[in-house]
């Protein structure tokens, strides 16, 4: 697969670092858009802007043909910090004509009961973040209907991977402690199945987003490692790492005491629900247009192990 056009990638998280990474490999043009460029970009077209600035995204964009919104905000101020980042990529991708790919996560759906999670679920969380999401979505949809954009939004579970650390369950809670000898932190019922996304998976899900006509104007689930149990995860880690992996798991009640002093945990007693009852991703449809591409959850553990081992300051 190869395109000689721009490809713009808005936000150098552990995301969007790695689907720029991904569509240079894939010999396409890309450059990458975020207020501070990070050491991991180095060898990668990269352009300082403030995304909330529609003027300095749309100057960022320039030439683009395809725009993936990558952006995130801090956890603690999603709800107002958030959406305007958004506006900013959606002025850039109406003012070039670009295809707008947008990355999402689930908060949208709120709970389901523990009903997989399918592309045509209503977007019914009542939480703030999850409101946030929904009407954030709305406004993509409401864009295209419009004829002012053209979109494809892709949406993932909760992500691991390597170069993942902070902003993720699995990332220095789970593998840097595992890796450490010191228990895995985890919120919630580990023994109930969850899925998580690889985020090499991730990058490949949106850039056949952002590559394949077939993609234009619907939601995709993107494709990861099958769904199995939080605990199976673990025993993988353990198998991986050599040695038992002790596990600590806090309760809701534990979650929303310890909040009144933890702004993080504060926040994700919102989200509880997705570790209190089965919380299944469905990527039935991603999978029967662009066939199954998700890596095995063994494989997917083993190289974020490979990686944690290899990092700077591990000794």
């Amino acid at each position: 697969m190869s395109d000689d056009r721009l490809h713009i990638v808005f936000g150098t998280g552990q995301v969007g670092i790695a689907l720029a990474a991904h569509l240079a490999g894939l010999g396409i043009a890309v450059r990458a858009v975020s207020r501070h460029r990070p050491p991991a970009l180095a060898g990668l077209d990269w352009r300082a802007a403030d995304a909330a600035d529609p003027e300095a995204a749309a100057d960022a964009a320039k030439g683009a043909s395809v725009i993936y919104q990558c952006l995130n905000a801090p956890y603690t101020r999603w709800p107002e910090r958030f959406p305007p980042l958004q506006r900013g990529v959606l002025a850039a991708a109406e003012r070039t004509g670009a295809l707008l790919v947008s990355l999402e996560n689930l908060y949208g759906y709120g709970p389901t009961g523990g009903r997989p999670m399918t592309e045509n679920l209503p977007l019914a969380a009542t939480g703030a973040k999850g409101r946030t999401r929904a009407a954030m979505t709305a406004d993509l949809l409401a864009a295209e209907s419009a004829g002012r954009v053209r979109i494809a939004i892709g949406r993932a579970s909760d992500f691991f991977g390597p170069g993942v650390t902070q902003g993720s369950t699995l990332g220095e809670r789970v593998f840097g402690n595992a890796l450490a000898g010191r228990r895995a932190d985890f919120i919630g019922n580990p023994g109930l199945p969850h899925t998580y996304s690889y985020v090499p998976d991730i990058a490949a899900g949106l850039a056949t987003l952002g590559t394949d006509a077939r993609a234009v104007g619907e939601v995709w689930h993107l494709p990861g490692p099958p769904t199995g149990t939080t605990r199976a995860l673990l025993d993988l880690l353990t198998n991986q790492v050599g040695h038992q992996v002790a596990v600590r798991s806090l309760p809701k009640p534990a979650v929303r005491a310890l909040g009144l002093v933890n702004p993080m945990l504060r926040e994700l007693a919102e989200t509880y629900y997705q570790f209190d009852e089965p919380f299944v991703l469905d990527t039935t449809k991603y999978e029967s247009v662009f066939g199954p591409t998700g890596t095995r959850l063994a494989d997917a553990t083993a190289a974020t192990v490979a990686w944690y081992r290899t990092r700077p300051g591990t000794s």
